[in-house]
């Protein structure tokens, strides 16, 4: 696995587990949690969570910049000009160029505004941004947040903090031929199997929140889909066995006496 590196725009990252910090009792349990999760990258909602006044209490004084990619988020915006303001705002308090990109279209699906991610998406890009959108399951936006120029694109698995898992694998495999870049599942996983399946399909990453800030041990599932995301890999790049109907004898017959 030394060999086998997940690099973005020139930025390589050492694990193929990303995590948020939303929904954890407090910022300690949320620095543990990271840590028991081997990720080097954090996302942070910029409109929720204070990452650019240093002076007030703050989520990086837990969750060191120097030792994790801070992924600034646009969590919450409904509009193309909230999704810009808070983009800029984090890159402005110098959080990074990095931004995973959502303009939500649906209150209480929370859906992504796919005109709206297609728009915003070409302005950041044009920006010097690297942008990361959460977008549906369709290849044909995944093809098309690619043109307006994203690094990578994020499909949901299934609906924000549902845990149902990837509901449609069909429709991720299809952007993993559609798109020449990484694909990394962003919501809906719910435990360690779902994470596992993401990566045995071939996606380069998976990004997990309430899956674990929402467990009754956060800290155990994190380490548990720090190794769920390790296994389907190993899976993805060794090749499963070809699906027969029938069964096929795992000791063969010839030269048995």
């Amino acid at each position: 696995m030394e060999n086998d590196k997940l690099v973005i725009k020139g930025i390589e990252f050492k694990s193929r587990l990303w995590v948020g910090t939303g929904k954890y009792k407090d910022f300690e349990e949320t620095a543990r949690a990271v840590e028991a999760s081997g990720a080097d990258v954090v996302t942070v909602a910029v409109r929720r969570v204070n990452i650019t006044d240093r002076k007030s209490g703050n989520l990086l004084d837990y969750i060191d910049p120097k030792k994790y990619k801070i992924l600034p988020n646009t969590a919450g915006c409904y509009t193309v000009e909230d999704a810009l303001r808070y983009a800029r705002l984090a890159r402005e308090a110098g959080v990074s160029d990095l931004i995973k990109l959502e303009v939500i279209g649906d209150e209480r699906t929370l859906f992504p505004d796919v005109c709206g991610l297609l728009k915003a998406t070409e302005i950041l890009a044009k920006e010097g941004f690297i942008v990361l959108p959460y977008t549906s399951d369709d290849p044909i936006t995944a093809k098309r947040l690619m043109d307006a120029g994203a690094a990578a694109v994020m499909p949901m698995g299934a609906p924000i903090g549902s845990g149902l898992g990837i509901r449609n694998p069909y429709n991720i495999k299809i952007i993993l031929e559609t798109v020449n870049a990484p694909v990394i599942v962003d919501a809906g996983v719910g435990t360690a199997s779902d994470a596992a399946v993401a990566m045995e399909l071939g996606c380069d990453a998976v990004l997990i929140n309430t899956g674990i800030a929402g467990a009754k041990d956060p800290i155990a599932m994190a380490a548990a889909m720090k190794h769920a995301v390790i296994a389907g890999r190993l899976a993805y790049r060794a090749g499963r066995i070809t699906k027969k109907l029938y069964a096929t004898a795992s000791t063969p017959f010839e030269g048995m006496l």
